[in-house]
């Protein structure tokens, strides 16, 4: 991953309870003294990676990362036998980046997201656009209908093979003509062998659409079960409800973001998460600015967005 800063380790960290027995994993790195920055991280249910730490130029930034409800570091994990997912929604995470921001005594910051936290990020700033100073959004995603209807089935006219061992992970009929329903609930399942296979099936599937190019070689984390298990349950937890986000509010209210700068970063080849998307919020989101990577699909590490992302927080440094 090219042009990243050099790795650093956090200087501060701890564990924040925000209620609903959750608590969720923070820490800061960089300079305590620089300029905020919260990183939000995908899935929903990726949690941070450490390679986020070094989008920001750390003599510049204090660095603020988190594992969201139910990922990483947070507990109770997702994965957890008869995990209850029912308070862990957008609202639930939109009020867990406020109550985090207080805790550490931020004032305002910058906010940095990609795939779904493309979406989270734009769920906050649209409710608090007075705590949010620049936003960098990348792989962009606001977990619409259609996009959620393209990515499970549509998309896979670009990958007939990989979406045909999809489609065979669950029985047939699926319940309620939904794919996501259907592997949710499998997910949920308690016989191990069962949610551990549609793990498995679900995460063959999120790789293989982010695969543009031939070289691509799979985030070494989804070797994990836990890890598929957690990511998989959170993905389709949240999908199934539409993220609890009115279809299509996000590009509605993009308006409650003017004034707010934004450099909306997104892989032309990004075939999972077209480029219409950001295409369209940049048109509803006054001061914010389209950058559009040539060689990249959806994959951060993908050709040009590392270097993409870096430059946009040196910008706003």
């Amino acid at each position: 991953m090219p042009d990243l800063y050099s790795p650093i380790d956090p200087y501060d960290s701890g564990m924040l309870d925000v209620g609903d027995g959750h608590r969720v994993y923070w820490e800061t790195c960089g300079n305590p003294a620089g300029k905020p920055a919260l990183v939000l991280h995908g899935g929903p249910g990726s949690g941070c990676t450490v390679n986020a730490r070094r989008y920001f130029d750390p003599g510049a930034y204090r660095i603020v990362l988190f594992d969201q409800r139910g990922s990483g570091r947070s507990t109770p994990h997702a994965s957890n036998p008869g995990i209850d997912l029912s308070t862990n929604t957008t609202p639930h995470l939109v009020a867990d980046i406020e109550r985090l921001r207080q805790h550490l005594g931020i004032e305002r910051w910058l906010v940095l997201g990609g795939s779904w936290g493309s979406t989270l990020a734009l769920a906050y700033a649209e409710e608090y656009p007075e705590r949010v100073t620049e936003m960098a959004l990348f792989s962009i995603a606001t977990t619409t209908d259609s996009e959620i209807a393209w990515i499970t089935q549509g998309v896979g006219a670009f990958f007939p093979e990989a979406w045909s061992r999809f489609r065979a992970g669950v029985p047939e009929p699926y319940p309620d003509g939904s794919l996501v329903e259907a592997y949710h609930r499998l997910l949920m399942h308690p016989d191990a062998a069962i949610h551990e296979k549609a793990a498995q099936d679900w995460c063959d599937w999120e790789m293989a659409i982010v695969a543009v190019h031939p070289a691509h070689k799979p985030h070494p984390r989804y070797q994990d079960p836990a890890f598929r298990l957690g990511f998989a349950r959170l993905v389709t937890h949240y999908w199934r409800n539409r993220a609890w986000l009115e279809d299509g509010v996000l590009m509605r209210n993009a308006n409650r973001l003017a004034g707010i700068p934004g450099i909306l970063i997104h892989g032309r080849l990004d075939i999972g998460g077209p480029l219409v998307t950001p295409w369209n919020l940049q048109r509803h989101w006054p001061g914010s600015e389209l950058i559009v990577v040539g060689e990249a699909g959806h994959d951060a590490r993908d050709p040009g967005m590392t270097e993409s992302i870096v430059a946009a927080t040196d910008r706003f440094a």
